[in-house]
């Protein structure tokens, strides 16, 4: 099948659940076995890990149980699982594949949770974190050691969007026997086909484009046949679980997320096209521009872009940024992104960037939604002139301060 018509059957059974279009909300804790010999063949399944077996509800429902079989088919994994939140999945995967005086290799430029998760809580454990340069590609092998089980990648990298050369760094890792472990949410199941490329671990904050409604907290682990034993038990012994009323959102949003990302990618790329053009604006950091340094891996190995991207800006100080984003009327001010609206929100790089991070403008990541892309361009160009008026406006008031002091 095609992907658009996975995504609308991938999971469905409605001979399963009375004709029902969509696989309904199962909540449920206790789930009763009719027999003492139907008991013992739901344990035994449930031990075999067989696809839909369950006798407890932190095992999943009926819900769960079709998400995950909707995840794994989209991703061309082998098995999936659903976990609370995008961080929950990551750190739950992490934590099944390492384990005291193993080292971890891991993208400066990954969602800082994830730096935090290692450094404040794997690293108390024995681990060993170190960051990587995520444009290294295959040089990657000189800092593999004999202890490294895991390289993590997030391509593009959270907020700078750094694309990496994911099947050279996959090829090395897997040279020395680790784990490559990738944070796919900007480009989603559909966009990056992480299996593809050489990934074991495939992740999600399914918080993002699949529940595509910014009402759901939600994450997403697809495993490889080789990983999934670890990532299994781990998550079972540490007590994950998810909501099937969240699970149901996710199970919506994948049925349009298709015709979503095609939105978003052509709002997304008219915008930054235009922002780019803008004398007020340093860079435009987005993947699908020729001018993003990496741009010939992503037009190689991406199937499309999301509406994520990151805007610099001539500005050198908070309060020209603050009058730029209190202007626009169409972005929110919040964190995540991968719903219908559209946002915006200043950020720093991180400490590990230093010099690696080529602009001196103040940085705004930019997450284009639904809206008419005229309308936000529209949107923009007022926050621009506000943004322009108050630098005018601090020279201003700069000049009359040397001339008093005269």
């Amino acid at each position: 099948m095609r992907e658009s018509t996975q995504l609308v059957s991938a999971g469905r059974h409605p001979e399963r659940f009375g004709g029902l279009v969509n696989t309904p909300i199962c909540r449920a804790s206790t789930i009763l076995a009719g027999s003492m010999a139907e008991w013992e063949g739901m344990k035994r399944a449930r031990a075999a890990q067989e696809p839909g077996a369950t006798t407890y509800g932190r095992y999943g429902t009926a819900t769960a149980h079709a998400f995950e079989e909707a995840m794994a088919a989209l991703e061309g994994g082998h098995r999936s699982l659903v976990f609370p939140s995008g961080l929950a999945a990551i750190a739950t995967a992490l934590t099944a594949l390492l384990k005291a005086g193993d080292h971890i290799l891991v993208s400066y430029s990954a969602y800082s949770p994830t730096r935090s998760f290692l450094d404040r809580v794997l690293s108390r454990f024995g681990v060993e974190v170190q960051v990587y340069d995520p444009a290294c590609g295959k040089r990657i092998e000189s800092l593999m050691q004999p202890n490294t089980r895991v390289v993590f990648v997030e391509s593009p990298g959270s907020e700078t969007l750094e694309i990496q050369d994911i099947p050279a760094i996959a090829a090395a890792a897997h040279a020395r026997g680790a784990f490559v472990v990738m944070d796919n949410t900007w480009a989603t199941p559909l966009f990056f086909k992480a299996f593809e490329h050489g990934v074991d671990v495939s992740i999600h904050a399914a918080t993002k484009y699949i529940v595509g409604h910014s009402d759901a907290m939600l994450g997403v682990v697809t495993c490889n046949e080789a990983a999934w034993p670890k990532v299994k038990e781990t998550t079972q012994e540490m007590g994950q679980t998810a909501s099937p009323d969240d699970i149901f959102l996710a199970l919506r949003g994948l049925r349009t997320m298709d015709v979503r990302l095609q939105k978003h990618m052509a709002s997304g790329i008219r915008v930054a096209q235009w922002l780019e053009q803008q004398a007020e604006v340093e860079a435009v950091v987005h993947p699908a521009l020729p001018s993003h340094p990496g741009h010939a891996i992503w037009k190689r190995d991406f199937r499309g872009a999301s509406g994520l991207f990151t805007v610099v800006l001539r500005a050198s100080d908070d309060a020209s940024v603050a009058a730029f984003v209190d202007t626009l009327h169409h972005f929110g001010i919040g964190v995540s992104w991968g719903g219908y609206e559209s946002l915006a929100i200043p950020f720093s790089p991180g400490k590990h960037h230093g010099d690696r991070w080529p602009h001196k403008g103040k940085a705004v990541r930019m997450h284009v939604g639904l809206e008419d892309p005229e309308d936000l361009i529209a949107d923009l160009k007022q926050g621009l002139a506000a943004m322009v008026a108050c630098q005018a406006a601090q020279q201003q008031d700069t000049r009359k301060d040397v001339a008093r002091s005269a």
